[in-house]
């Protein structure tokens, strides 16, 4: 009697082998930031700027993430994440992981990128470097302009330990006193009211502030200002002898905790926040000159109650985030050749907005609502124009005699606002205005606050956002008096309301009048302003109610088609996958056999590639000169295919903790534009990285035998192609 074989059992597909670390992810992410800042096929100062980028994004992931698993530590908590790892294991992942790329990064400046400024006539001068009449010249700047601002703060029995604020660079000073024969230790801060790197003359006398022309000289010639300031210390400390200086920089806790279940004013609670971040939380980072000695070292970590483990040693300049000073030299040809966003054929037809019923040139012209009535219309920054169609929409609506109503949700903002004067605007000529404004937008609460009471003085209907929830939809709704109806146009998009990161960020936005998202957006708008516990809607995908089990729905939909063998295909484009359960039906959509890409910017916590488990999922993330912020999610559903796009990623806190809107789009047309988007940037051959499943990535590189594919050039000159 033989045994029955038996099959072997399916495995587990939450198994936390299959996940890998958000944490590390993200440094992931950060690696591929660098390496546009290493890579020489990109312009001088466009690396600078990458490399200014993965400086100021490892000051925010140190602010909230580490600042949040020493947290956790903190009070107790034992859970693993989903990839199986501690908070202790994940400290040590991410130490481990990120000291080489900190020194990488260094490196590459000292070694490669200040000898290349050089070249180009900027120059970066170290104090030791200058000749006499320089460094007179910065000792006069210094008694000018230093010597006012500065304080020195010792530390002695009378003097307690400074506090040393957030992201604050500083100079740990050693003197002496010859009387006393005793050393003293004092703490200075650089100002941050002053340039980092201060002008020197030219040979011809000028500096870079008095010029006015490239022709008059090519070279800019900069110096540190902490340098200026260690130079220059015994102006400071008079009759002291200067034993020593030692730059250092200190990281602090900065996400703002808000007790919203207990705050009676929202917006009072969150300014109070403001003022506890200003200060900083707990140290969570020490960054100090390399060859700083061990006594220096104990003294900064045990007042600031920090461990060897949270010390990173810098050789070089502190604070590369300040590179962005370079980015404003007039030097066209170290920069990314200029784009400007063109203005869609249709729209520029319009000619300029009507602002009022009595203008005789635009009596008889068609307007943007016509235009809507007709069609829909997608956009896609920062290809098109931002300012010619979304803020014309808005500021078109705001003096439009028919327009009843606005409202509008708005989540970041610029900080001098054409939108916002727009809304202002259009509560003037009388319309009913209601903007919901989150002031909980992480590191953008004050920015926020400061447009709510703008808006509230003139006359606005402000709502500062849901207890518990964070309104992150981005949406515009026009209400219409035409004729005997009320007619709804609106606008959903992927991106912030935001006329400046528009023009570095790709997003879309969808203009339409389609009645159905129309009555949807008022149920949204009912649910964001008052009491209602909407549940069903029409069209939209909104988070928290529907939008986890609508994607959910899909991506099981799909893995029904690929087993009863009908086409079966997943392309989503996103800035994050975190969330375990869609990941969980990736995995089991990949092992019926449908065809899952994955175009992930950054964090990525699915493993492609895995026999068995997800062989059918390809992951890539484009990093260029445009930050990609677009959502895409297609279904290709046995031929009946499905578009949709939105503000939500798949992650936890989209998904379950926010407000978030997607949107189906169903005219064949602008299906056809996303199909097309899609499609470029899965063929991206230049500025992809395909994800293996290890987690780790490899750029792609053109082979000799095929054109170089850029996703994002390619786009552009789609665009351009539109427009003739």
């Amino acid at each position: 009697m033989t045994a029955v074989e038996s099959s072997p059992p399916s495995p587990n597909l939450r198994d936390s082998a299959y996940y890998l670390s958000r944490e590390l992810s993200w440094l992931e992410f950060n690696r591929r930031v660098l390496h546009e800042a290493l890579d020489d096929r990109v312009p001088l100062l466009e690396r600078l700027k990458f490399l200014a980028i993965f400086s100021a994004n490892l000051d925010e992931y140190f602010m909230v993430r580490v600042a949040g698993l020493k947290q956790q530590i903190e009070v107790g908590v034992s859970r693993v994440a989903a990839d199986g790892l501690s908070p202790e294991e994940h400290l040590k992942g991410i130490g481990s992981a990120l000291r080489p790329l900190v020194s990488q990064q260094h490196r590459a400046f000292m070694e490669v990128l200040r000898p290349q400024m050089g070249e180009a006539g900027i120059h970066l001068l170290d104090y030791d470097d200058l000749t006499p009449d320089q460094q007179t010249y910065l000792e006069h700047y210094f008694e000018e302009q230093l010597f006012p601002v500065l304080t020195p703060l010792a530390v002695d029995p009378g003097h307690p330990f400074p506090y040393i604020s957030n992201l604050s660079l500083n100079l740990a000073v050693v003197v002496r006193d010859p009387k006393a024969e005793r050393e003293h230790f004092a703490r200075i801060k650089v100002p941050k009211v002053l340039p980092r790197f201060v002008p020197l003359p030219t040979v011809s006398g000028q500096t870079l502030a008095d010029k006015r022309s490239l022709e008059e000289e090519r070279q800019w010639m900069r110096v540190p200002l902490e340098q200026v300031i260690a130079h220059n210390l015994r102006f400071l400390f008079p009759g002291m002898e200067i034993q020593a200086h030692y730059f250092f920089r200190i990281t602090r806790n900065a996400d703002l905790s808000v007790e919203e279940d207990e705050a009676d004013d929202l917006m009072l609670a969150i300014e109070q926040g403001l003022r506890q971040r200003r200060l900083g939380g707990s140290a969570v980072r020490l960054e100090i000159q390399k060859d700083a000695p061990l006594p220096i070292r104990t003294m900064l970590t045990q007042e600031m109650g920090l461990t060897d483990d949270d010390i990173y040693d810098v050789s070089g300049l502190l604070g590369l985030g300040d590179l962005t000073t370079f980015l404003s030299l007039p030097l066209p040809e170290l920069k990314d050749p200029p784009w400007t966003p063109v203005v869609p054929p249709v729209l520029e037809a319009l000619g300029r907005p009507t602002i009022s019923e009595s203008d005789p040139e635009l009596e008889n012209a068609e307007d943007l609502f016509s235009l809507l009535r007709r069609q829909d219309h997608l956009l896609h920054h920062p290809y098109h124009s931002f300012t010619a169609t979304v803020q014309r929409f808005i500021t078109q609506a705001a003096h439009d005699p028919g327009v009843l109503a606005i409202k509008m949700t708005l989540y970041r903002t610029s900080g001098d606002s054409p939108i916002v004067n727009a809304l202002i605007s259009a509560a003037e000529n009388g319309k009913q205005v209601v903007v919901l404004v989150e002031i909980k937008a992480r590191f953008d609460e004050e920015n926020n606050i400061h447009w709510a009471r703008k808006l509230e003085k003139a006359g606005v209907h402000v709502v500062y956002g849901l207890v518990g929830l964070k309104t992150h939809t981005k949406v515009v709704l026009v209400v219409r008096q035409e004729q005997h109806q009320i007619r709804r146009y609106f606008h959903i998009g992927t991106g912030n309301y935001n006329p400046k990161t528009a023009r570095l960020y790709t997003d879309l936005g969808l203009l339409s009048a389609r009645p159905d998202v129309g009555a949807d957006l008022t149920d949204l708008f009912n649910f964001l302003t008052g009491f209602s516990r909407q549940q069903q809607y029409r069209k939209l995908l909104v988070a928290p109610v529907s939008l986890r089990q609508h994607m959910t729905a899909l991506i099981h939909r799909e893995t029904e088609q690929a087993r009863l063998g009908k086409p079966a295909q997943i392309i989503a484009k996103m800035n994050s996958l975190v969330d375990v359960d869609i990941i969980a039906d990736l995995y089991a959509a990949s092992q019926a056999g449908v065809r899952v890409d994955l175009i992930v910017r950054g964090i990525c916590c699915l493993r492609p590639g895995m026999p068995g488990i997800s062989e059918n999922i390809r992951v890539i993330s484009i990093i260029g000169r445009f930050l990609e912020h677009s959502r895409i999610f297609y279904f290709e559903n046995g031929g009946d295919e499905a578009f949709l796009i939105g503000s939500a990623d798949w992650m936890p806190r989209n998904l379950d903790r926010r407000v978030e809107a997607v949107v189906p789009v169903e005219d064949d047309r602008i299906r056809k534009e996303l199909r097309e988007i899609l499609a470029i940037s899965l063929a991206d051959n230049r500025q992809a990285w395909e994800m293996q499943p290890d987690g780790s990535y490899r750029q792609r590189r053109s082979k000799s035998d095929e054109a170089e594919c850029n996703s994002q050039t390619i786009l552009m000159q789609r665009a351009l192609k539109e427009k003739s």
